[in-house]
C-alpha cells in the first residue's frame, strides 16, 4: 500500500504564532501536530510533546518546532514509512509530491491502521 493511500490531511500554519494559540488549535481541532508551511513547503512540525516540554516558557511555534523535518514521498509503500520512523524515532511524517510540496501526514496510527498491507511485522521501539 502506498503512503497516499493511509495518509491523512494535516492542518499547516504559514505564519508564526504563541504556543498558548498553538495548544488551542491543536486542542479544538483534535490533533497531534502541526506543519508550518511556507509556499507549501515544509519548514517545521510542532507536536505534542514540543508544546508540553515548552509550555511553561513564553515562545512561539518557530522557536520550537523540528526543522530538519523527515518527510515521505506519497508514493512511497507504508513499509517505507514505517522503517523511516524506526530510524529517527518519530511518529509523524508530512508527506510530499513530486515537487516537495505537502500533501498529507502520516502517522504510526496510520500504519497501524493498515498493518494488514504491511511487508514486514509491525514493531516499533
Amino acid at each position: 500500500m502506498e503512503v497516499k493511500e493511509a495518509m491523512k490531511q494535516p492542518y499547516v500554519i504559514d505564519k508564526d504564532c504563541k504556543l498558548d494559540k498553538l495548544a488551542d488549535i491543536m486542542s479544538s481541532k483534535n490533533i497531534s501536530s502541526v506543519i508550518y508551511v511556507n509556499k507549501e513547503k515544509v519548514v517545521g512540525i510542532i507536536t505534542e510533546g514540543d508544546l508540553i516540554r515548552n509550555f511553561h516558557k513564553s515562545k512561539s511555534a518557530s522557536d520550537v518546532m523540528t526543522k530538519n523535518v523527515i518527510t515521505i514521498s506519497e508514493e512511497s509503500s507504508l513499509d517505507e514509512a514505517l522503517q523511516l520512523m524506526r530510524e529517527h524515532g518519530i511518529k509523524k511524517l508530512p508527506v510530499i509530491d513530486e515537487k516537495s510540496a505537502l500533501t498529507g501526514i502520516l502517522s504510526l496510527t496510520d500504519i497501524a491502521a493498515n498493518v494488514e498491507s504491511l511487508d514486514e511485522d509491525f514493531f516499533f521501539d
